[in-house]
């Protein structure tokens, strides 16, 4: 059997892509699709809720992409797409309740529209978006060039291969399932024993065929797009987010749409520290898709604490 669903515009889930959920078992990827698809409740008001994971806080990778599809769901116009969000994470999120999606229309305009997000969870904010979609037009086109030179993403283990010889120390998390298949082609982030780096590239792709609907693939990029990043400001001091100590969180995240690319394909998310001072870390990354194509440009601000020092 055969369900149709899109997370896109227009406020409900309309008939226009396919994924296959009963005659085979629910994938990791699967399973994402299911937590961005929103519950509309009223008018401009969402709820999303976070997977059974054993979290101590939702991942922010989560609650970016459901705000972006709260957002989506206002706009009727099936031709403006994303092309610049900016949020802000300001309370940890809490996994075992729901979260309350409101969306200010802030402009609809004859190029562009603009959305105001705000995530509330026991009647504070926990987050805010900002986001602004764009109709389709021609003009000059320029970008950055893709690295070249680097393995295929197909020549290197997934994650959960790189991560079993830490299997032991990471418990229950190295067997939760992974909706994203990431691939380092630099090493292992644990075996960096205090060697400054200033790069870090990663594949990453849906673990799992997509629909064709551009909106979910924007939304799991966002959700994938805060994997790995704010990791890199610890790149110059040879250090990982499993240093003894270590305390990291994400306090904000903008992300700007390009051209278009599809979830489900590899895309090289190639990654820099910009600055790391004042207890916060700023990262910046590209998103390519194989041709070449500059997709995506991420840069994140996050909380860079080390208790030992």
């Amino acid at each position: 059997m055969t369900g149709q669903r899109q997370i896109g515009h227009g406020g409900t889930i309309s008939v226009a892509v396919t994924c296959l959920y009963t005659e085979r078992h629910m994938t990791a990827i699967d399973d994402l699709i299911t937590l961005l698809d929103l519950e509309s409740i009223e008018v401009n008001i969402f709820r999303g809720v976070s997977p059974d994971e054993n979290r101590q806080r939702v991942f922010g990778g989560q609650v970016a992409g459901q705000a972006l599809v709260a957002a989506t769901r206002t706009i009727e116009d099936p031709g403006r797409t994303v092309h610049s969000l900016h949020a802000y994470f300001l309370r940890p999120g809490d996994p075992t309740v729901p979260i309350l999606y409101e969306v200010d229309r802030i402009r609809d305009g004859k190029s562009f529209t603009t959305r105001r997000v705000v995530a509330i969870q026991h009647g504070r904010a926990i987050f805010n978006l900002q986001a602004s979609f764009h109709i389709a037009e021609s003009g000059l086109d320029h970008q950055l060039t893709m690295p070249t030179g680097l393995p295929p993403a197909e020549s290197l283990p997934d994650f959960k291969t790189l991560m079993e010889p830490h299997r032991a120390r990471l418990g229950d998390w190295y067997d939760r399932p992974r909706p994203i298949d990431v691939r380092y082609v630099d090493d292992d982030p644990f075996t960096r024993n205090g060697v400054p780096s200033y790069e870090q590239r990663v594949w990453l792709r849906a673990d799992g065929k997509l629909p064709d609907d551009p909106t979910l693939h924007a939304c799991i990029v966002t959700y994938a797009s805060d994997m790995t990043l704010l990791d890199t400001s610890l790149l110059p001091f040879g250090l990982s987010w499993e240093t003894p100590g270590m305390q990291m969180a994400s306090l904000d995240h903008s992300m700007w749409f390009h051209r278009p690319f599809r979830a489900d394909d590899w895309l090289l998310y190639d990654q820099r520290p910009i600055s790391t001072g004042g207890a916060r870390g700023l990262a910046g990354g590209n998103l390519f898709t194989t041709d070449g194509a500059l997709a995506i440009t991420v840069v994140q601000e996050g909380l860079v604490r080390v208790a030992s020092r």
